[in-house]
């Protein structure tokens, strides 16, 4: 049992890891509850400006796109006529959204990357992605939200979701989220980059399946290019390839980082990853935060055996056409969420059908 336990805390480091590729130590804000498993470090947080222009995410390989595991991707929800952006501060006069039911069996669990830096104060959560597992089903669904999304804050004020948890730690943050969109989360997961190129690392790399040729400057080797189709990358190659977005976007690096972490999870699921289950377990107890358990793991070990099967894992993502550009009074570049468009990808991705 308890080489399980340490195996499956692994098979759960791999979906969530890859969630960190935009910072280099996953971090909890102060007076957040850690609870790391057995013995897991924890680390502390200072604040940030509240109203802090969106941090600039330096060139940076992003992580490996997974062997790419082929999933239908649900065209776009169609959208009605956006309404024409605000001119003023949008306000707290919205009612909470009606509550997403979730199908029997449904575990929804938050994926977050920090953008901490070494000597720096302060994080956001640049990378937010809903991981829904359905342990009857033994299927799972990723819906990513892009980083600058203008939400209300419950209590606080209208603001980015990336600031949420700094402010309030993750009840804040799941708070906002059911506020907003009316998805309930149960558990959350924050891990940094130091774990992510460790884990590759320690694996011998991975074999990424590039969706889509991404070219952009790389530090230390100028313009640097993905060419679509499978491409082995060590540990700071899949960074770059996960952190990119000077020629792409926000939402293309969303999907990318959802490629990652099906790659991540094959790999540590070979006989590698079985065998190299000790290092890779000291890098999860040093980096990972969480309230996740090994009662609240225990149940998705059967998802895990499926995890290879193209129709068991789907991508959702709150994408352009779901949001409206704005620019707040104070200078500010936002994303004002379309809230009838976004409710729609989420009753797909983790609602009853």
């Amino acid at each position: 049992m308890a080489v399980m336990k340490r195996y499956f805390w692994i098979f759960a480091f791999a979906l969530l890891s890859v969630s960190c590729s935009t910072g280099l130590i996953g971090v909890a804000p102060r007076g957040l509850a850690q609870t790391t498993p057995e013995g897991a470090a924890t680390i502390s947080l200072a604040t940030i400006a509240p109203d802090a222009s969106a941090t600039p995410t330096p060139f940076m390989p992003i992580p490996p796109t997974p062997t790419y595991i082929p999933t239908p991707f649900p065209s776009p929800v169609p959208t009605a006529t956006p309404k024409p952006p605000p001119t003023e501060q949008p306000t707290s006069n919205n009612p909470p959204a009606d509550t997403i039911n979730n199908p029997q069996d449904q575990i929804n669990i938050l994926l977050l990357g920090s953008d901490q830096r070494l000597g720096e104060v302060g994080f956001r959560t640049d990378t937010i992605i809903l991981l829904s597992v359905n342990t009857r089903q033994k299927t799972a669904s990723m819906t990513s939200f892009p980083r600058d999304l203008y939400v209300y804050i419950p209590g606080w004020v209208y603001q980015r979701i990336n600031t949420a948890m700094y402010h309030g730690g993750f009840p804040l943050l799941a708070e906002t989220l059911n506020y907003n969109f009316g998805v309930k989360v149960d558990y959350y997961v924050l891990i940094g980059l130091d774990a992510f190129i460790e884990t590759i690392d320690s694996l011998g790399g991975v074999e990424v399946k590039v969706g889509q040729t991404l070219s952009d400057q790389r530090t230390g080797f100028g313009y640097y290019t993905a060419k679509a189709g499978n491409m082995h990358m060590d540990g700071s190659t899949a960074l770059w390839y996960a952190r990119s977005r000077y020629t792409t976007s926000d939402f293309d690096r969303t999907r990318r980082q959802q490629e990652v972490i099906q790659a991540i999870a094959l790999r540590l699921l070979s006989l590698d990853g079985f065998e190299k289950a000790d290092e890779l377990f000291d890098i999860y107890r040093k980096y990972v935060t969480s309230d996740l358990k090994w009662a609240n793991l225990a149940p998705l070990v059967p998802v895990a055996a499926h995890i290879g099967e193209p129709d068991r894992i789907q991508h959702y993502y709150v994408g352009p056409a779901q949001v409206i550009p704005w620019t707040t009074p104070g200078g500010a570049q936002v994303l004002l969420p379309q809230e009838a468009a976004i409710r729609a990808v989420l009753q797909q991705a983790v609602g009853i059908p």
